[in-house]
């Protein structure tokens, strides 16, 4: 609040608060933190085509309802998979809330060494969970985020990020059998049956259940191996809680780990 006076008490609450916002394809999580309590959290369905008037509308609206003051807050932090909403979230910032975001990105500090061959190639997604993982761990981690694409990061016991692999995802897999298939609707498939579906919806719901958690665990336990030390399997993303169950090798859900990792990352650039 420049040019003003505020009780001590009340700059200190004010300099906590910053807005964390996770773009992905499909959707966008949006949280607010005071230090490093989440103090709410929000998802949006992801707009490419968006304009900043478009998202600080949605912001405001959400704001709103919870109460929350741009004023209030010291910053904002965004991880994008959509090139192009990087810079909206940009000016939407510095036109709303009087301050210019950090865009996850080469030019930000996270403490993690890259090592891959090009290291800008790598999703700021992905390195904000490894960076979260880490930070969980302690160790070495292994993460799987379910979205668009299932996406699998290694991180080192030195918190190196490793590489990864990228899978089919979910939802996106079971609309393009629905869609191909003249006779398959949208199926629920986060309680299968038996292994052995007796009719189509329970052989849909036990093929994607049983089989992406197959897929789960076979890359898991193949990145376990060339890790060669210990690793604890986090998993996040908007489906997690569908398919881990189902899965031997995920140790935990955290459907905060992203946002999180761009709370640790904010602060190590603010």
């Amino acid at each position: 609040m420049p040019n003003s006076v505020v009780p001590i008490g009340v700059q200190a609450f004010y300099a906590l608060m910053i807005l964390a916002v996770d773009v992905g394809n499909t959707q966008t999580h949006l949280g607010v933190f005071e230090a490093d309590q989440l103090r709410h959290q929000w998802r949006l369905p992801t707009d490419p085509a968006a304009t900043p008037d478009q998202i600080a509308s949605q912001v405001a609206g959400l704001f709103t309802m919870t109460g929350v003051s741009p004023q209030t807050l010291e910053g904002g932090i965004v991880s994008t998979v959509v090139p192009r909403l990087g810079p909206v979230y940009e000016e939407l910032s510095e036109r709303y809330l009087g301050r210019r975001a950090l865009i996850v990105g080469p030019d930000l500090k996270t403490g993690m060494p890259i090592l891959l061959d090009n290291p800008r190639e790598l999703g700021s997604d992905r390195l904000v969970n490894a960076v979260s993982a880490f930070d969980k761990v302690g160790g070495a981690a292994i993460t799987v985020d379910f979205g668009t694409s299932t996406n699998f990061d290694a991180v080192s016991t030195d918190g190196e990020y490793l590489g990864g692999a990228i899978g089919p995802g979910v939802e996106v897999s079971l609309e393009a059998l629905a869609s191909r298939a003249a006779r398959l609707s949208s199926v629920d498939v986060s309680k299968p049956g038996d292994a052995i579906g007796k009719h189509t919806v329970a052989a849909v719901q036990s093929g994607f259940a049983y089989g992406f958690a197959g897929l789960v665990d076979g890359i898991v336990r193949r990145m376990a191996e060339e890790l060669v030390t210990p690793a604890r399997c986090i998993a996040t993303g908007g489906i997690a809680e569908m398919i881990a169950p189902h899965c031997e090798t995920i140790d935990e859900v955290d459907p905060l780990l992203t946002l999180t990792g761009l709370r640790l990352i904010y602060e190590k650039n603010a």
